[in-house]
């Protein structure tokens, strides 16, 4: 990692506005995570994360992780933002079977949900190849802004992708065997896993429940088929990137009302002749703004969303 980057701070997945914060700093007692993993399923824990933004009092522990359990060892889902908490996650998934670890699978190319790898780079990480692309890409302008947003919890921590590319329909790992839905919408690369035994789908941030989705690299278009795509596996119950464990749909739902309400919102003042900061200040209907990370969410969406969308509303005359 170079001393100074100068990446834009739109690559940020969950952070992509950031003040200035504390340097990188010398170790303190309280940096440290609390992981407590929630029994889900048979065989499937869930560690919850924050539905708030990036903040110093959480550490930037706001990502759901899912640890299943294989005749191998255990299959980790997403390993958090940092290598703290990649290190705190590894513990946790240790101790709950006493087999080990057997292999590492990521999401997507967000931060919160890979940095932690560097904490298992010893194992088998799997992840599309677009996504081990977009790391690489990326991955030293993430661990800036992280640095920035989250001082000390970040300390040591170097981007680390995957290792290993998934090209099948499936991944069979200790007799746990998961069906792959590559997808795309959040990102140019989401993956969602269905776990065989139990029907339960880890949606990654194609789903989110009681948060505010992000939207720094999203296409409001395929992000909908996609959520079309997980609803159409029938499963059991959603995992979501942020959020509870959802057994009714309510993410897939929840989430496509605010993608709808945050593109016709957008178009509809693009067309009204609004400006930026104008559109900030409109009011947000009670269902999105009780949901966690909001307003800062809607204000990202905006910066993220609106150039694109005023554009194609007011076209350039010649």
């Amino acid at each position: 990692m170079t001393p100074t980057r100068r990446h834009s701070l739109a690559l940020l997945g969950a952070a992509a506005i950031v003040p200035a914060m504390a340097p990188r700093t010398a170790a303190a007692p309280r940096h440290h995570y609390d992981l407590t993993p929630l029994p889900v399923a048979q065989g499937v824990w869930m560690i919850e994360g924050s539905t708030d933004y990036f903040s110093d009092a959480n550490g930037g522990a706001i990502v759901n992780c899912v640890l299943l359990d294989s005749d191998a060892g255990m299959i980790i889902v997403d390993t958090g933002p940092s290598l703290r908490y990649g290190e705190a996650l590894r513990l946790v998934a240790e101790g709950l079977t006493g087999k080990g670890i057997a292999a590492i699978i990521n999401t997507h190319h967000h931060p919160d949900h890979y940095f932690g790898n560097q904490a298992f780079a010893n194992l088998p990480i799997y992840g599309l190849p677009r996504m081990a692309s977009l790391a690489v890409q990326h991955g030293d302008g993430f661990a800036d802004n992280m640095y920035r947003i989250l001082g000390d919890w970040m300390r040591g921590t170097e981007p680390v992708p995957p290792n290993r590319l998934i090209d099948g329909a499936t991944l069979n790992i200790g007799g746990r065997r998961l069906d792959l839905l590559p997808l795309s919408g959040h990102t140019e690369a989401d993956l969602t896993l269905i776990d065989s035994r139990t029907g339960t789908a880890i949606a990654g941030d194609l789903a989110f429940l009681d948060r505010a989705a992000t939207t720094p690299n999203a296409d409001l278009a395929l992000w909908r088929d996609a959520l079309d795509f997980i609803a159409a596996a029938n499963p059991a119950a959603i995992i979501p990137g942020h959020g509870p464990i959802d057994p009714t749909g309510a993410s897939l739902t929840q989430t496509r009302g605010y993608l709808d309400w945050l593109e016709v919102t957008l178009t509809e003042a693009a067309h009204s002749g609004l400006d930026m900061v104008e559109v900030m200040g409109l009011p947000i209907p009670p269902e999105h703004a009780a949901l966690g990370a909001m307003p800062e969410e809607f204000f990202r969406s905006v910066s993220h969303l609106f150039p694109a969308i005023e554009l194609t509303a007011l076209p350039l005359s010649d």
